[in-house]
């Protein structure tokens, strides 16, 4: 019993001392946070689409104009771009990641508990864009966790999983709301089952995630200083060129100039010979800039890199969109058909969240090597985005837009969805670890402020997807879709050759 009243009273500090440099925690720890970072990446897909199969219900029942109907979602997907980056703020101002988790699922659970009770198609529109608020923390929070617990060659494997999570909660959202929708609540019970996710997802993150918060004055002066000679020197070297290239997350936007300058601070203070145990460092409070992630867009390397990654995941949103009612069209598919169909994308993100991050970190140490060891963001962007990108998501795309539009066996649109959602995760967990790279002390800013574009491309598409499908059919809208992705491409392309020259202009250098 005074065990569990301990755990409870730990679990209860809002802002607790983080002893250990969080990047020297266990395999099975670091597991066990990425786990807990993927569940609350997952709500913000899973929410948005849960009830996509009973969007006909929802008109009918509340007597809804059709773009009121369509504002649910598309205000919904806005507002997963523009929360996160308070979100990222309040994390760097009051120097927490665990508790803004926790505190955000309390507000999805409670928007959801709105939701479901709720008879009017405005309250909804509101309410849809609060859960929104809720859901979409472990976007930016958890990109800022991933920096506090893994250096950069560990990142791309990291970011693979937490991405897992990001995209396969838009894929389960409709299997699992096409069987809920069969109930006698209907379209309700989709948000009381969100209701429960929320819950139950506050309680993992309550007692299963610690609090991560990375002071780097403190973990970086206590790296070893003393002068030694030969290999081992240069490991100490390398170790503390990697710890403060991968610094903390900071969503507070400070110049290039003073960056720099605290960066060379940091450097003479861990020239000096250590003779005691570094005592306990703090960070001033620094005020909250909500507007400071926006501010970062002005940075050619940063809007190239939320361009062409955003592209790649407003694709795969906007047909995620139109395949209810091509498949009810098509096919004659009922609520849990629909949902069922998603399974092939389902498969597509587990493989390619998995293999992509492994290939990224692989293909990031290969690069290192051949150029003798000295680091460089841009090597990030790694030989598996090309294919993914220029041809996989493409060929996808096509597969699926002229299977339905020539009817053809339901299987190839479901096979073709799973490849641009394998594809698309090549692209997505590399072009997010590049800006968390590209912009040490700053990347969850960048995060942030990359999300937002991306989150506004996928809200555009979304608005737009079914009446391009209506006007075109789906053969020539997927033609469209599939040229996006060649211009998301050359975004990338372009990032690749002259990323270092950009980020140079910028005021900002490996």
């Amino acid at each position: 019993m005074v065990q569990w009243r301990e755990l409870l009273k730990s679990r209860l500090l809002l802002r607790p001392v983080v002893e250990d440099d969080p990047r020297l925690k266990s395999r099975k720890a670091k597991e066990m946070i990425i786990f807990c970072l993927a569940i609350c990446a997952c709500m913000p897909g899973f929410s948005s689409t849960i009830y996509f199969p009973g969007l006909p219900s929802i008109t009918a029942d509340l007597q809804a104009p059709p773009i009121a109907t369509t504002l649910t979602a598309a205000l919904f997907v806005l507002f997963m771009g523009i929360a996160p980056v308070f979100w990222a703020s309040a994390s760097e101002n009051y120097q927490m990641r665990r508790w803004l988790l926790i505190v955000s699922m309390w507000i999805f659970a409670v928007a959801s508990l709105g939701a479901a009770l709720v008879n009017n198609i405005w309250g909804l529109v509101v309410l849809r864009c609060l859960q929104s608020v809720g859901a979409s923390c472990g976007q930016s929070v958890g990109a800022g966790v991933i920096a506090d617990c893994y250096p950069i060659e560990q990142r791309g494997t990291a970011f693979g999983k937490f991405f897992f999570g990001v995209f396969f909660g838009p894929l389960l959202g409709p299997i699992i709301g096409g069987l809920l929708i069969m109930s006698a609540q209907g379209w309700r019970a989709t948000f009381w089952f969100c209701l429960a996710a929320g819950m139950v997802s506050s309680l993992v993150v309550f007692f299963l995630l610690p609090e991560t918060y990375r002071i780097n004055a403190k973990f970086d002066l206590d790296l070893p200083t003393k002068d030694v000679n030969g290999a081992e020197k240069k490991a100490v070297d390398e170790r503390h060129d990697d710890e403060k290239q991968a610094a903390d997350d900071s969503t507070v936007v400070s110049s290039p100039v003073n960056a720099d300058g605290a960066a060379q601070k940091d450097k003479a203070a861990s020239a000096e010979p250590v003779s005691a145990p570094a005592p306990l460092h703090t960070e001033p409070r620094k005020r909250v800039n909500p507007i400071g992630p926006f501010l970062l867009l002005r940075h050619p390397f940063i809007l190239i890199a939320a361009l062409g990654g955003g592209l790649s995941f407003s694709v795969m949103f906007a047909v995620e969109t139109i395949i209810p009612g091509l498949y009810e069209e098509k096919y004659g598919f009922n609520s849990w058909q629909t949902g069922l169909s998603y399974l092939g994308a389902g498969v597509g993100n587990l493989t390619g969240s998995l293999i992509g991050g492994r290939l990224s970190d692989r293909l990031l140490m290969r690069s290192r090597r051949q150029r003798g060891g000295a680091p460089m963001a841009e090597d990030r962007l790694t030989l598996n985005i090309w294919p993914g990108y220029f041809l996989l998501m493409p060929f996808g795309l096509l597969l699926f837009g002229w299977m339905l539009e020539f009817n053809k066996s339901v299987w190839a649109p479901i096979v073709a969805f799973g490849i641009v959602c394998f594809g698309m995760n090549q692209v997505t967990a590399a072009s997010s670890a590049y800006l968390v790279d590209a912009m040490p002390g700053q990347g969850a800013s960048a995060t942030a402020a990359a999300n937002l574009v991306r989150m506004v491309m996928a809200c555009v598409l979304t608005l737009v997807a079914n009446p391009m499908v209506a006007s075109l059919g789906p053969g020539y809208t997927s033609v469209l879709l599939a040229a996006v992705c060649w211009v998301g491409t050359f975004l990338i392309f372009i990032l690749k050759i002259y990323g270092q020259r950009l980020r140079a202009y910028s005021g900002f250098t490996d």
